[in-house]
């Protein structure tokens, strides 16, 4: 029940930020931008990946070597900061098709890495944990090194389309960093700290029944 309960909140979350205002905002205003992002990797791809996880769906069972946690939190640094070059983020910004793919390049990276810390058999997931944990605080740095990057820079980054209400450029920008800094790196930090737990308990309990 708390699978399904995760997956269907995943889904939910996944369908606000992609149908709902977001992306008519996000053409304007790049703070707006980063909720979909965040709402995507940050939000949505934990929650699918806990849904999926243990389940018959769950593709870490079948091929657990084709999910190492750290080069897939490497994948999504790639990811992130690559549609974050003034470029590409100009073409997602400005365009649907750039956007899609924009986003369904964060959906995938981040499922990806949610996957490889959450997935796998149980006895799989203890001996993945360490690494599962370095992958995520990993991701939790970067996330906050560019959402600091973002909110503490002296000029816009970016093109706008104008001063979305009351916001300037570079208060939009710095706003939309805030976004990045405050929920990617509680996010991961957060995930990273619950499989920390975790390890301990575990661990704990094994060395109880070895006693």
């Amino acid at each position: 029940m708390m699978r399904a309960g995760s997956l269907i909140l995943g889904l939910l979350v996944l369908a606000a930020v992609w149908f709902g205002p977001l992306p008519q905002l996000a053409r304007q205003a790049f703070f707006a931008h980063m909720a979909m992002h965040m709402g995507v990797v940050a939000i949505a791809a934990p929650l699918i990946a806990l849904g999926i996880s243990s389940s018959v769906f769950d593709p870490v069972r079948k091929w657990p070597g084709l999910f190492p946690p750290i080069p897939l939190s490497l994948l999504e640094l790639v990811v992130v900061w690559a549609w974050h070059t003034p470029a590409l983020h100009h073409l997602a910004r400005h365009g649907a098709a750039g956007l899609a793919v924009e986003q369904a390049a964060f959906l995938l990276s981040g499922l990806l890495v949610w996957l490889s810390v959450f997935g796998g058999a149980l006895a799989q997931r203890h001996e993945r944990a360490a690494t599962g944990i370095a992958a995520l605080l990993l991701t939790s740095m970067h996330m906050t090194l560019l959402g600091a990057l973002l909110s503490l820079t002296p000029r816009p980054l970016y093109q706008h389309a104008g001063d979305f209400g009351s916001l300037t450029p570079l208060e939009d920008q710095h706003l939309g960093g805030a976004i990045m800094l405050i929920v990617g790196g509680f996010s991961y930090l957060a995930g990273g700290l619950w499989l920390t737990a975790a390890l301990v308990r575990s661990t704990m309990q094994s060395q109880g029944k070895m006693a």
